[in-house]
């Protein structure tokens, strides 16, 4: 039973940082100057919505009925903190440093709750989820990489999920 519990707490340790990455998203989508990524970020946020789902579902199977509803503070307070270093120092090169910040804190959260043993139906959406968000990280780093002016057309960039 003990295994069951560090499973549940991993998970809702995902359903965390999954509040955390889609309010993150949103709001680098609204701040960024960047017309052309503005769309992807703000779909992503969607996706991740959806992740949420899919984990709650999943728990809500095995009879879990409590998840977290909030994010962290610590994460609120990465998002405040992007905002102004962005309006006063770098625009949307820090706004994209800050994004790549947080994916790399999602692909950490979901590798130790892969490390934990989970049911193979929540190891099997935990492993898919955590694939498409490494190839969001890719992107927002060969983003906040590119020169300015020569970025690519966030529609053109295609995930196989």
């Amino acid at each position: 039973m003990r295994g069951g519990l560090r499973s549940e707490t991993a998970v809702q340790c995902v359903l965390e940082i999954l509040i955390d990455s889609q309010e993150g998203l949103a709001t680098l989508g609204e701040r960024l100057q960047d017309q052309t990524l503005k769309p992807y970020f703000f779909t992503e946020s969607l996706l991740r919505g959806q992740f949420i789902d899919q984990l709650e579902t999943a728990l809500r199977q095995r009879g879990v009925g409590r998840f977290r509803e909030k994010g962290s503070a610590l994460a609120a307070l990465h998002r405040t903190w992007a905002r102004i270093k962005s309006r006063f120092i770098g625009g949307d090169h820090t706004l994209l440093v800050a994004a790549e910040l947080g994916e790399d804190a999602v692909s950490e959260v979901y590798s130790k709750a892969l490390e934990t043993y989970q049911p193979t139906s929540i190891r099997e959406i935990l492993t898919a989820q955590v694939a498409h968000i490494d190839s969001v990280h890719t992107f927002v780093k060969s983003e906040r990489d590119r020169p300015r002016g020569q970025r690519q057309n966030s529609a053109d960039y295609q995930c196989n999920d």
